[in-house]
C-alpha cells in the first residue's frame, strides 16, 4: 500500500480494519456471535514497515501477536 506522507497510518489502519470488519460481518453474520475475539474482530495492533520487508522482524511480530492473543483468550476464559 502506498500512503501519502500527510495521511496518518493509524487513521488509515483504523478505517481499513473497520470497513473490512463491517463487510465481513455483513457477509458472514455468524462471525458477530463468535465471542472468541472479545467483541472485536481485529487485534489492537498492526505492523508497518516503511522501508522494506524484513522477514525476521515480521516473524517476531507475528509470534508476539500470537502470544498476546493466547494471553487475552486465557483472561477471557477466567472472566
Amino acid at each position: 500500500v502506498k500512503v501519502p506522507p500527510k495521511l496518518s497510518i493509524s487513521n488509515l489502519m483504523g478505517a481499513l480494519k473497520g470497513k473490512i470488519a463491517l463487510k465481513l460481518f455483513s457477509k458472514y453474520p455468524h462471525l458477530r456471535k463468535n465471542k472468541m475475539w472479545g467483541n472485536h474482530f481485529w487485534q489492537r495492533g498492526y505492523f508497518v514497515d516503511s522501508v522494506g520487508v524484513n522477514e525476521e522482524i515480521i516473524r517476531r511480530y507475528v509470534r508476539h501477536q500470537e502470544k498476546v492473543e493466547r494471553q487475552e483468550q486465557a483472561q477471557l476464559a477466567l472472566d
